[in-house]
């Protein structure tokens, strides 16, 4: 699978969500989405992170970017759809960590996976709240006891990578960051309709609910600025 790097970014342009898939799995790698934000807002240390792992085309203006740079047939993946895509997949063979939301989130996300894909093994789960190093390592000695080969972690960016990198190092396994996605799941946050979705709208349905995001979307307007003139 092919890679571009964007404003010094690397994403990977895969041409089909199963491409993705057993390729991350096949590589034991850590999943990272990339949107337009994440590539014209890149910092050394945001960079860094990405680029040592698998970065995905979550959002369109991640996939206008990759086509710009000759890439053909590049699709869409949004993180909030993938990992249930993951989960569809594997859940016959694999076994399950979740990270993070609070408590009652991640309840419910947990009895809802249940509901919906009866054979998951889910190897345990906790909440987004990890205030300690104690709380840390014994969420590490958990893993490392209970080996679960698909890690979802949801503490939003770059604390959840950078979560994910620390346990890596002593346990390989296909791990993807979440953000909000168990919000979603649960529907304690509405997700933009089908239709803004299918038409890469979703950015002006959140700004229609939230015109507070107006300052954020300003940067989205430099970003495709930059990118017909070629700068990214």
């Amino acid at each position: 699978m092919i890679y571009k790097e964007l404003n010094g970014v690397k994403t990977y342009a895969p041409q089909s969500r199963e491409q993705l898939i057993s390729y991350a799995f096949k590589n034991k790698s850590i999943l990272v989405a990339i949107n337009a934000e994440k590539i014209l807002h890149a910092t050394d240390e945001s960079r860094n992170i990405i680029n040592r792992n698998l970065g995905y085309p979550d959002g369109v203006g991640a996939v206008w970017a990759l086509e710009s740079k000759g890439c053909e047939s590049v699709v869409k993946i949004p993180g909030c759809e993938l990992w249930l895509d993951i989960v569809q997949q594997y859940q016959d063979t694999e076994s399950f960590y979740l990270v993070g939301g609070k408590e009652e989130i991640i309840q419910k996300t947990v009895s809802q996976l249940k509901t919906d894909y009866p054979k998951i093994t889910i190897a345990n789960f906790r909440n987004g709240y990890i205030k300690t190093e104690a709380e840390k390592q014994e969420l590490i000695k958990d893993i490392l006891e209970k080996k679960p080969s698909i890690i979802f972690i949801a503490l939003g960016s770059p604390k959840q990578e950078m979560l994910m990198e620390e346990i890596q190092q002593k346990h390989p396994a296909l791990y993807q960051g979440l953000g909000g996605s168990f919000d979603v799941y649960t529907g304690s946050v509405d997700r933009a309709p089908n239709w803004w979705v299918n038409n890469n709208l979703e950015w002006a349905y959140r700004l229609v609910k939230q015109p507070s995001r107006i300052k954020r979307q300003i940067h989205l307007v430099r970003f495709f600025a930059l990118l017909k003139m070629g700068k990214l």
